[in-house]
């Protein structure tokens, strides 16, 4: 490994000196200090023993001699344990208040990662009696509203006293929430009952992603909605107490812990990201409480630690058949492949499902399918019924599959933190993994290019795969992989108004 780049100065001051969470060993959740005993024979039986480096990092600074005094930014490679680590001890505080209300907010940018996110609550919140809600917009919004709004009794409504209707107050039935931007204005815009008055912890995991795009100015409309019952000290409203007995959240405005004119309770925030921005503009959006990093080294992207990583220098017209040259050789392994765009990822799958060689199973995932069916191949491919998964970009974030040892740029990533994202599918939890990324000789000159040599590939071991490809390929496959492609539209299997659909590619991929 050669000498690493030295880092440009962060030009916010907390971000200068950050806490390497590399400091912090391994610890067994027996060991863990005042680690709930319910929420400890949670984790044993999701199969963990022990917390990682970020993991104890987080629970020190939250649970520990931090007790969540400041916000915090946390940039953490990907596999790293960050999910948990916010997890965790938002479940902890939270199972030490007996109330019924929305006091935990976990907002990402996508479906599929709140799906894979809401997984890891409900495999620890229940055990200390929480209720975990999600609003993705996979199912209708009524639906999602009958589950995160609870109804009032009518025994418990005089029906001598029209006071007391109009002094009934519908209260959340969820006390953690884990929602995307779009589904969550919905319901701040439409859904009576919903509230975000009692808000305590606001998670926003991939930040650089939801700071980066604006979904309907979600966060200014949270932080407002969440201190909207800020206080004078001194002076106090008359709380009128219902026959219901609603919870009411008085946030006073004075000089509590040292901090003047800043609301308390306050919200905590904590921002979760594996390339987290520097822009002082981005950040200044959270408004965020005298805020602390955690980082891991001394870079500011990292990979992760057992990942082997190969690039594949290919002539542009036979880039599909290193492609499959390369499936034949990492067959009976699970593998993430890699495209710049949507339609690239559809293409290159119904070009690989025309090869007869390839023994292994190979199916697209992208937003040209439903959630219901993106669901159920990504399920697949977790049980290993699926090896190969074509992707685009939209998968890099976040998303958590199980054993899987490879990952294929087929189209170079067009910025660095792309790859970092890419390369991260795989060698998660300490565990080994592969990332090769194939590069047409003209590729070699482009900026990217010469941006990863800086950032990635003179800081990690990288290896150059020489692929050859067999006699056959030249001839007989070539030509029977065009003669079928050539002229051939592809039928999608689906109907459209009761006829077969034809597809056109737009693009024809060069053999």
């Amino acid at each position: 490994m050669s000498e690493s780049r030295p880092m440009s100065i962060p030009v916010l001051p907390w971000m200068r000196n950050p806490v390497d969470v590399e400091h912090f060993n391994e610890c067994p959740l027996v060991l863990v200090p005042r680690l709930d005993p319910r929420l400890a024979e949670a984790l044993q039986k999701m199969g963990i023993t022990s917390l990682f480096s970020v993991q104890v990092a987080m629970w020190m600074e939250t649970i520990g001699p931090g007790a969540f005094e400041r916000d915090i930014c946390v940039n953490s490679p990907t596999g790293s344990g960050k999910t948990l680590a916010y997890a965790l001890p938002i479940v902890q505080i939270l199972s030490t208040q007996k109330i019924r209300c929305l006091r935990a907010l976990v907002v990402l940018p996508t479906r599929d990662l709140a799906l894979q996110v809401k997984e890891v609550f409900d495999a620890i919140a229940p055990a200390v009696g929480l209720s975990v809600g999600i609003a993705v917009g996979q199912s209708f919004i009524a639906d999602e509203v009958t589950k995160l709004i609870t109804q009032p009794r009518l025994d418990m409504i005089s029906i001598f006293d029209p006071e007391d209707w109009r002094q009934t107050k519908l209260q959340s039935s969820v006390d953690i929430l884990v929602a995307t931007p779009g589904r969550l204005m919905d319901h701040i815009n439409t859904t009576k009952g919903f509230s975000l008055e009692h808000l305590r912890y606001l998670v926003v995991d991939e930040t650089d992603r939801l700071l980066r795009e604006a979904y309907q100015s979600w966060l200014p409309a949270v932080i407002q909605l969440s201190c909207s019952k800020g206080l004078s000290l001194f002076k106090e409203p008359a709380i009128v107490p219902s026959m219901l007995n609603s919870l009411t959240t008085i946030r006073r405005v004075g000089v509590e812990r040292g901090f003047k004119d800043k609301s308390y309770p306050r919200l905590v925030k904590l921002m979760m990201s594996a390339t987290l921005t520097q822009d002082p503009s981005k950040l200044s959006q959270l408004c965020l409480h005298h805020p602390l990093l955690l980082t891991s080294g001394d870079r500011r992207y990292k990979l992760p630690e057992k990942l082997e990583a190969y690039k594949i220098i290919c002539e542009s017209k036979l880039k599909p058949l290193y492609l499959v040259v390369l499936l034949q050789d990492l067959i009976g392994e699970k593998s993430i492949v890699f495209t710049s765009s949507v339609e690239s990822t559809h293409r290159l799958s119904k070009l690989l499902n025309l090869f007869g060689e390839l023994p292994c199973k190979i199916r697209e995932y992208s937003s040209f399918q439903h959630q219901f069916v993106r669901s159920k191949r990504l399920k697949a491919f977790r049980e290993g019924k699926i090896e190969v998964l074509i992707a685009s970009d939209a998968m890099t974030r976040g998303m958590d599959v199980e054993g899987v040892k490879n990952v294929i740029n087929y189209d170079m990533p067009s910025y660095v933190k792309a790859f970092v994202h890419r390369a991260g599918r795989t060698a998660r939890a300490g565990h080994k993994g592969r990332c090769f990324t194939l590069l047409r000789k003209d590729e070699v000159t482009l900026p990217i290019y010469f941006l990863l040599l800086i950032y990635i590939f003179k800081v990690y071991s990288i290896y150059v795969a020489n692929i050859s490809l067999p006699f056959y390929f030249n001839s007989t496959v070539k030509y029977k992989l065009w003669s079928r492609y050539r002229d051939k539209r592809i039928q999608n299997e689906s109907n459209t108004k009761g006829k077969r659909k034809i597809l056109k590619l737009r693009h024809p991929i060069q053999i």
